[in-house]
């Protein structure tokens, strides 16, 4: 086992996806689907410092070089006819490898929730191929799932929580997402 299969998921994930997503609003008992179109591109080490320093984080004792970094762009349509387009750099800094868990944070110039540089934690699990990504925002905690079932096929599950009062367990679920996504 070595940190090389959590850069092969990565390798796996760049270039261009189509997604058809269900979300189901627990607290409105809605359901709706959208598509969502996005590209993903490498970033080069000078764009990956800008992502550390967005979130003031120093890169002094970091390889760039080795840390997955990368150029997400994205349009969802949804059936109502909303659009959401968003263009955002994001970074993973393994901290801990305790094979086949690779645990670190995962950083973004700008989150999906809130607009601005956001700090979250990811858990890879080099058996299933299943990356975790876990962000506490304002009054949400949002838990992302990526399977990756071959180079072409990922499944999505995203379950946003109501934040909790003072580290009290997740248990109130205002969203679950499904998505399937498809390399082009």
């Amino acid at each position: 086992m070595s940190i090389a299969q959590f850069q092969e998921f990565f390798d796996h994930c760049v270039g261009q996806w189509t997604t058809e997503r269900t979300y189901h609003y627990l607290t409105q008992q809605e359901v709706e689907r959208s598509h969502t179109e996005f590209v993903i591109h490498p970033l080069n080490d000078q764009a990956k410092a800008k992502v550390l320093e967005d979130n003031q984080r120093l890169s002094t004792n970091l390889e760039l070089p080795t840390l997955p970094g990368y150029r997400l762009a994205f349009q969802t349509i949804s059936e109502k006819g909303e659009e959401v387009s968003q263009t955002l750099n994001i970074l993973f800094v393994p901290q801990k490898l305790d094979f086949p868990i690779i645990e670190g944070d995962y950083l973004r110039d700008k989150a999906y929730e809130e607009a601005k540089p956001m700090v979250a934690n990811f858990r890879y699990n080099t058996q299933t191929r299943e990356l975790l990504m876990t962000t506490t925002y304002t009054r949400v905690v949002s838990v992302d799932s990526i399977t990756l079932i071959n180079p072409e096929l990922r499944i999505r599950r995203i379950i946003n929580y109501q934040r909790p009062q003072n580290h009290e367990p997740l248990n109130t679920v205002l969203l679950v997402g499904f998505g399937v996504e498809q390399k082009q």
